[in-house]
Protein backbone atom coordinates (compact mmCIF):
# COMPACT_ATOMS: atom_id res chain seq x y z
CA UNK A 1 0.00 0.00 0.00
CA UNK A 2 1.00 3.55 -0.82
CA UNK A 3 1.28 5.88 1.81
CA UNK A 4 1.61 9.39 1.67
CA UNK A 5 3.10 11.38 4.01
CA UNK A 6 2.97 15.40 3.70
CA UNK A 7 6.19 16.64 5.98
CA UNK A 8 7.19 20.26 7.15
CA UNK A 9 10.80 20.46 7.90
CA UNK A 10 13.05 23.59 9.24
CA UNK A 11 15.11 24.99 5.75
CA UNK A 12 18.21 23.47 7.14
CA UNK A 13 21.20 21.76 5.17
CA UNK A 14 20.72 18.13 5.72
CA UNK A 15 17.49 17.92 6.49
CA UNK A 16 16.22 16.01 3.29
CA UNK A 17 19.12 13.87 3.57
CA UNK A 18 17.88 12.87 7.14
CA UNK A 19 14.21 12.62 6.68
CA UNK A 20 15.00 9.93 3.53
CA UNK A 21 17.89 7.98 5.50
CA UNK A 22 15.03 7.13 8.22
CA UNK A 23 12.97 5.64 5.47
CA UNK A 24 15.67 3.85 3.77
CA UNK A 25 17.39 2.66 7.00
CA UNK A 26 14.00 0.73 7.91
CA UNK A 27 13.90 -1.05 4.78
CA UNK A 28 11.33 1.15 2.64
CA UNK A 29 11.23 2.07 -0.89
CA UNK A 30 10.41 5.73 -1.68
CA UNK A 31 7.87 5.76 -4.77
CA UNK A 32 8.04 9.56 -4.30
CA UNK A 33 9.90 12.17 -3.14
CA UNK A 34 9.62 15.98 -3.82
CA UNK A 35 10.38 18.81 -1.72
CA UNK A 36 9.64 22.68 -2.04
CA UNK A 37 9.29 25.74 0.21
CA UNK A 38 5.68 26.81 2.11
CA UNK A 39 4.12 30.17 2.46
CA UNK A 40 6.38 30.02 6.27
CA UNK A 41 9.57 31.51 5.98
CA UNK A 42 12.55 28.86 7.08
CA UNK A 43 9.58 26.02 7.01
CA UNK A 44 9.90 23.64 3.67
CA UNK A 45 7.58 20.53 2.93
CA UNK A 46 8.41 17.69 1.96
CA UNK A 47 6.13 15.06 -0.28
CA UNK A 48 6.80 11.69 0.65
CA UNK A 49 5.20 8.58 -0.65
CA UNK A 50 6.43 5.03 0.79
CA UNK A 51 5.47 1.52 0.05
CA UNK A 52 4.58 -0.23 3.45
CA UNK A 53 1.37 -1.44 5.48
CA UNK A 54 -0.48 0.98 8.10
CA UNK A 55 1.22 -0.36 11.08
CA UNK A 56 4.56 0.40 9.17
CA UNK A 57 3.19 3.57 8.44
CA UNK A 58 2.32 4.77 12.41
CA UNK A 59 5.92 3.66 13.04
CA UNK A 60 7.60 5.60 10.25
CA UNK A 61 5.47 8.43 11.18
CA UNK A 62 6.44 8.38 14.91
CA UNK A 63 10.03 7.87 13.80
CA UNK A 64 9.57 11.32 11.59
CA UNK A 65 8.89 13.50 14.61
CA UNK A 66 12.19 12.53 16.24
CA UNK A 67 14.08 14.13 13.77
CA UNK A 68 15.12 17.61 14.88
CA UNK A 69 14.35 19.53 12.15
CA UNK A 70 10.90 18.04 11.80
CA UNK A 71 7.75 20.87 12.50
CA UNK A 72 4.63 18.73 11.88
CA UNK A 73 4.17 15.06 9.91
CA UNK A 74 0.61 14.09 8.39
CA UNK A 75 -0.47 11.04 7.23
CA UNK A 76 -2.79 12.34 4.23
CA UNK A 77 -3.18 9.19 2.78
CA UNK A 78 -6.91 7.94 4.16
CA UNK A 79 -7.64 12.29 4.23
CA UNK A 80 -9.01 13.54 1.31
CA UNK A 81 -6.46 15.17 -0.59
CA UNK A 82 -5.30 16.32 -3.84
CA UNK A 83 -2.47 14.84 -5.33
CA UNK A 84 -0.86 16.19 -8.46
CA UNK A 85 2.60 15.20 -10.09
CA UNK A 86 4.34 17.80 -12.99
CA UNK A 87 5.84 16.83 -16.48
CA UNK A 88 7.98 18.69 -18.90
CA UNK A 89 7.85 17.00 -21.91
CA UNK A 90 10.26 18.15 -25.21
CA UNK A 91 8.50 16.62 -28.48
CA UNK A 92 9.83 16.59 -31.83
CA UNK A 93 7.29 18.93 -34.18
CA UNK A 94 7.99 19.62 -37.81
CA UNK A 95 5.83 22.39 -39.27
CA UNK A 96 3.18 19.82 -40.62
CA UNK A 97 2.95 18.28 -37.10
CA UNK A 98 2.86 21.27 -35.09
CA UNK A 99 -0.90 21.97 -35.10
CA UNK A 100 -1.74 18.57 -34.82
CA UNK A 101 0.92 18.26 -31.40
CA UNK A 102 -1.29 21.42 -30.28
CA UNK A 103 -4.55 20.05 -30.24
CA UNK A 104 -3.33 17.40 -28.43
CA UNK A 105 -1.83 19.28 -25.99
CA UNK A 106 -4.92 21.43 -25.80
CA UNK A 107 -7.05 18.03 -25.26
CA UNK A 108 -4.83 17.43 -22.48
CA UNK A 109 -5.24 20.73 -20.95
CA UNK A 110 -1.39 21.44 -20.98
CA UNK A 111 0.15 24.05 -22.19
CA UNK A 112 3.31 24.64 -24.46
CA UNK A 113 5.82 26.61 -22.83
CA UNK A 114 8.75 26.79 -25.56
CA UNK A 115 8.40 26.84 -29.28
CA UNK A 116 11.55 25.92 -31.24
CA UNK A 117 12.42 25.18 -35.05
CA UNK A 118 12.08 21.61 -34.84
CA UNK A 119 10.08 20.93 -31.41
CA UNK A 120 7.61 22.34 -28.87
CA UNK A 121 8.03 21.57 -24.93
CA UNK A 122 4.64 20.74 -23.00
CA UNK A 123 3.99 21.18 -19.02
CA UNK A 124 1.38 19.18 -18.05
CA UNK A 125 0.05 19.04 -14.33
CA UNK A 126 -2.12 16.09 -13.10
CA UNK A 127 -2.12 12.32 -12.28
CA UNK A 128 0.44 9.78 -12.91
CA UNK A 129 -2.35 8.68 -15.60
CA UNK A 130 -3.15 12.09 -16.93
CA UNK A 131 0.88 12.35 -17.82
CA UNK A 132 1.44 9.11 -19.14
CA UNK A 133 -1.78 8.62 -21.54
CA UNK A 134 -0.13 12.37 -23.05
CA UNK A 135 3.24 10.87 -23.05
CA UNK A 136 1.68 7.81 -25.24
CA UNK A 137 0.02 10.11 -27.38
CA UNK A 138 2.80 12.31 -28.26
CA UNK A 139 5.53 9.32 -28.35
CA UNK A 140 4.50 8.74 -32.35
CA UNK A 141 5.95 12.08 -32.93
CA UNK A 142 9.40 11.50 -31.06
CA UNK A 143 9.84 12.49 -27.60
CA UNK A 144 13.25 13.80 -27.10
CA UNK A 145 13.38 14.31 -23.37
CA UNK A 146 10.80 13.94 -20.53
CA UNK A 147 11.57 15.79 -16.79
CA UNK A 148 8.71 14.57 -14.21
CA UNK A 149 8.49 15.78 -10.37
CA UNK A 150 7.12 13.68 -8.21
CA UNK A 151 3.57 13.68 -6.38
CA UNK A 152 2.52 16.66 -4.83
CA UNK A 153 -0.39 15.82 -2.18
CA UNK A 154 -2.06 18.98 0.18
CA UNK A 155 -5.25 18.11 1.85
CA UNK A 156 -8.98 19.56 0.91
CA UNK A 157 -10.70 22.20 2.34
CA UNK A 158 -9.25 23.79 5.83
CA UNK A 159 -8.14 20.15 7.30
CA UNK A 160 -4.51 20.95 7.62
CA UNK A 161 -4.81 24.44 8.66
CA UNK A 162 -7.68 23.34 11.12
CA UNK A 163 -5.31 21.01 13.00
CA UNK A 164 -1.91 23.01 13.30
CA UNK A 165 -4.82 25.87 14.34
CA UNK A 166 -5.80 24.10 17.24
CA UNK A 167 -2.32 22.38 18.41
CA UNK A 168 -1.36 26.09 18.27
CA UNK A 169 -4.46 26.19 20.52
CA UNK A 170 -3.80 24.05 22.59
CA UNK A 171 0.30 24.72 23.41
CA UNK A 172 -0.79 28.67 23.88
CA UNK A 173 -3.49 27.36 26.69
CA UNK A 174 -0.65 25.45 28.31
CA UNK A 175 2.05 27.98 28.45
CA UNK A 176 -0.87 30.38 29.82
CA UNK A 177 -1.63 27.50 32.13
CA UNK A 178 1.67 27.36 33.24
CA UNK A 179 2.11 31.54 33.39
CA UNK A 180 -1.13 31.43 36.03
CA UNK A 181 0.34 28.38 38.27
CA UNK A 182 3.72 30.16 38.71
CA UNK A 183 1.85 33.41 40.13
Amino acid sequence: MHITYVVHVEDKPGVLNRVSSLVRRRGYNISSLTVGHTDTPGVSCITIVVEADPSAAARIEANLYKLVHVVRVENVTALPTVYRFLALIKVSASVETRTQIMQIVDVFRARVVDVATDSLMVEVTGTDEKIDGLLDILRPFGLLEVARTGQLAMTRGNAARGAAAKAAAADDAVDSAVVSFSV
